[in-house]
């Protein structure tokens, strides 16, 4: 039997976007590097559960030695 998906479920990339202040282009890039769970993409358009909750940042900074100097 196939799994029925409601479109109510999910968001797409300008939604999810607004919803957590990102840009619509670092969206799609969460979204091909599989850093959103569950994400789906049909076509050209991303599908994001609406349940899903934004990926902390993988980034990180390099401590500031020049004032301990």
């Amino acid at each position: 039997m196939k799994e029925v998906i409601s479109m109510f479920d999910y968001m797409n990339v300008k939604e999810a976007a607004e919803k957590w202040g990102l840009s619509e282009r670092r969206i799609q890039v969460l979204c091909a590097t599989n850093r959103i769970p569950d994400v789906m993409r049909i076509s050209n358009v991303w599908l994001i559960p609406k349940t899903a909750s934004k990926p902390k940042d993988g980034r990180f900074k390099k401590n500031n030695f020049s004032e301990s100097q």
